[in-house]
């Protein structure tokens, strides 16, 4: 085995490292395998680090709002399984929670993401570093992806140098990087991790297949994502908006309110507040958003070709994305409830309008079934009823944002 990485380390002045109390016992138990010795030593000594001003080393903690191990894991994870889609389906890594599968302990400032191979040994003092590199790997079959053969002890050293002369396995090395060790500057505040307690489904099989596949509308929509206590849309009244848009607003837009009320479906699609009486009010974000696609289609015409709201026909948007897309209708005609939806795009381009309306769009997009530019997807192998969901504005409590492709 390689020396200790005390060896070849020095806790930084400006950010000394701390260590943060973790249960290995409940954490392995959690992850169904054992830890390397060097990760866990390095984690009771050290805490969550930022090691040579580059790499982040993870270990089990929590920061509210910040970062939740479990939830990393499963995220860098998911992520990860995407990306290996790019490689040969025979070059495919697996990742854990599948027997041998890559398992993160880390990222960099560069975009990498560090890798345990717990196929590489039955005993995980053996296991191996594989590393997603932001880029592609010179000499290496599996592009980005590359397997270094040291464990995280022999790569971490490695990484400490002074040239880059010294002999190394294929591949770009990180480094040469200072032997520093410092508290990772945002986790300054972190605490122990406790692994969540198995959680039974939320659904069972036959609210499943009403939620995902023979349910329609209303029903199919409230299984899926199920609506708060205390819907929150401010504090004026519908009339009030209408009459200072100078139109009303889809029916079923109305009833979807008054039932969810503003808030955030699935972690990424944000509905405006409509009541709203003071100054974020829906009117401030239509006209925001109006403005800032004429901006855009003077300077790129062919990028934003939609009419404008309050223009005839125009785009008026209601919601948006945490990644800056817009949802919101065409206002074509005098009967609201006739209005097609549609997307703007942030990083794609202008596609047609949706063809149903805004509970069958909900509900196909959660349900993973409706691909538009600007609306994000689940991967394939994403479980629809565990990122469908909706969080109104006023609930306070800690929410996980489900990744999606």
């Amino acid at each position: 085995m390689t020396a200790d990485a005390s060896t070849f380390t020095t806790p930084s002045t400006e950010r000394p490292p701390s260590a943060v109390p973790v249960d290995w016992t409940a954490v392995e138990d959690w992850l169904g395998v054992g830890l390397p010795a060097d990760y866990k030593r390095l984690a009771d000594r050290h805490g969550p680090m930022d090691f040579g001003d580059y790499v982040w080393i993870h270990v089990p903690c929590v920061q509210q709002g910040r970062f939740d191990y479990g939830e990393w894991l499963r995220e860098t994870h998911r992520e990860a399984r995407i990306e290996a889609r790019k490689l040969p389906e025979a070059e495919r890594p697996v990742f854990h929670p599948e027997p041998g599968g890559l398992l993160a302990w880390g990222c960099t400032r560069g975009g990498d993401v560090l890798f345990w191979d717990t196929s590489a040994s039955a005993d995980p003092d053996g296991w191996t570093v594989v590393v997603r590199h932001s880029g592609a790997v010179p000499g290496s079959g599996l592009l980005a992806w590359h397997r270094y053969g040291l464990t995280l002890t022999g790569y971490l050293r490695h990484t400490v140098r002074d040239t880059w002369e010294l002999p190394s396995p294929p591949g770009p090395l990180m480094g040469p990087l200072p032997g520093t060790v410092a508290r990772t500057a945002f986790l300054a505040d972190a605490g122990a991790w406790t692994p969540p307690a198995p959680v039974p489904p939320r659904l069972t099989e036959a609210e499943r297949r009403v939620a995902l596949t023979t349910g329609t509308g209303w029903d199919a929509l409230r299984l899926l994502s199920p609506p708060p206590e205390r819907p929150y849309l401010g504090d004026g009244s519908w009339e009030r908006l209408f009459t200072e848009l100078g139109t009303r607003l889809p029916e079923e837009y109305v009833r979807l309110m008054d039932e969810y009320g503003a808030g955030i479906w699935s972690g990424w699609l944000r509905f405006h507040t409509p009541l709203r009486t003071g100054g974020r009010r829906f009117l401030t974000h239509a006209e925001d958003t109006a403005d800032a696609y004429r901006d855009l289609k003077d300077a790129f015409p062919d990028r934003c070709p939609l009419t404008v709201w309050p223009d005839p026909g125009g785009f008026l948007p209601f919601a948006n994305s945490i990644d800056g897309d817009h949802l919101g209708w065409l206002t074509e005609g005098e009967d609201p409830d006739a209005w097609p939806l549609i997307v703007w795009p942030r990083h794609a381009d202008q596609g047609p309008p949706l063809e149903g309306g805004l509970i069958g769009t909900l509900l196909a997009w959660q349900r993973g079934t409706l691909a538009a530019p600007g609306l994000a997807t689940l991967d394939e192998d994403d479980d629809p009823v565990e990122f469908a969901g909706f969080r109104p504005w006023d609930d306070s409590a800690y929410w996980r944002p489900p990744g999606r492709a």
